[in-house]
């Protein structure tokens, strides 16, 4: 699912990723006999599946050389749409999904557009929008949760499992096969398309993409929406989850989910990264996550660990670069 880096150390950082998700899971097992049960599990995959698609929309960015700090608010402020729609409007259930990845792409495509056309860099971008995003979705709202019990089949979209209907034995939430699908699907763009392979040559070298007469603007303009659109699928997945959009959510996922893009061997440097890895990434965060709650570690040492984990992981980024020049 995912497509070639440059050179072998993508493939060594996939397979150490891989290596600690596998150890993580045996050690909180080995310390918890309540880690490894059916339940315990399919949790982890529903934390995954919401990390996990926003970690895939940031990836994109990324891999450009760009960053996106928004993607929490986004996800909330896509769910707050489809709330609107779907329960202040008494709208089609099909028409708050479209609603709320159309609110993510248009959001996506006027972050890409300050950072492309108007030059702002992206992490103050983002940032910028981080906060308008916020205080939107606060004053849609007047500051309170949007409930879907009116909605019929919404909770089915992260909550159900048609796999648990056809085999009892594997309750799979369906927001791990959305997740499996935006993954696959986005890694297919980056793998098979012109859009793809303009988002890594971005974060390769910009400027010789643009000397080479390619509409450097416009491309990233389109990997900003692309991944606004997927951070509207997030927010559906969250809202399903909790059965409400709630407007103050969202700080602090795009820190997790950028934490897994790199885990996964994305470089921050750009040109290089994988869905795959990001994957991997998502799954190591979640299991650290839950198991750390398992074991009854405290909220805050719980924050501690995560974001030791985001400097190691930039850390270790940063070696590599600095061992490819």
């Amino acid at each position: 699912m995912g497509v070639k880096q440059s050179g072998r150390g993508g493939a060594q950082q996939k397979l150490l990723a891989f290596a600690s998700l596998i150890v993580l899971v045996i050690g909180f097992s080995l310390a918890s006999p309540n880690f490894f049960q059916v339940s315990n599990i399919m949790a982890i995959l529903q934390a995954t599946s919401v990390n996990g698609v926003l970690a895939v929309g940031v990836t994109l960015i990324i891999i450009t050389g760009g960053i996106d700090l928004s993607i929490g608010t986004l996800m909330t402020f896509c769910a707050v749409m489809a709330g609107v729609v779907l329960t202040w409007a008494g709208m089609p259930l099909p028409l708050g999904v479209l609603t709320a990845i159309a609110t993510g792409a248009v959001c996506g495509l006027f972050s890409g557009s300050l950072v492309a056309r108007m030059k702002i860099p992206p992490f103050i971008a983002t940032l910028g929008m981080m906060l308008v995003l916020k205080g939107l979705s606060l004053i849609v709202t007047g500051t309170k949760p949007i409930y879907f019990n009116d909605t019929p089949g919404f909770t089915l979209i992260a909550q159900g499992s048609i796999i648990g209907e056809l085999i009892p034995a594997f309750p799979v939430p369906n927001g791990v096969l959305v997740l499996f699908l935006v993954a696959a699907v986005s890694a297919w763009i980056l793998g098979r398309t012109v859009l793809g392979r303009y988002t890594f040559a971005l974060g390769s070298n910009e400027e010789a993409v643009r000397l080479s007469g390619v509409n450097t603007d416009f491309w990233k303009i389109a990997i900003y929406t692309l991944a606004g659109g997927i951070c509207g699928i997030a927010g559906l997945l969250i809202a399903s989850r909790l059965n409400s959009a709630q407007p103050a959510l969202g700080l602090g996922y795009e820190l997790e989910a950028i934490a897994a893009v790199v885990i996964g061997g994305t470089s921050l440097a750009g040109g290089r990264g994988t869905i795959l890895g990001t994957l991997i990434g998502a799954l190591i965060m979640s299991v650290l996550t839950n198991g750390l709650r398992v074991l009854s570690v405290a909220p805050e040492w719980q924050t501690v660990v995560t974001g030791a984990i985001i400097i190691i992981a930039v850390y270790a980024d940063q070696m590599r670069v600095r061992a490819r020049k």
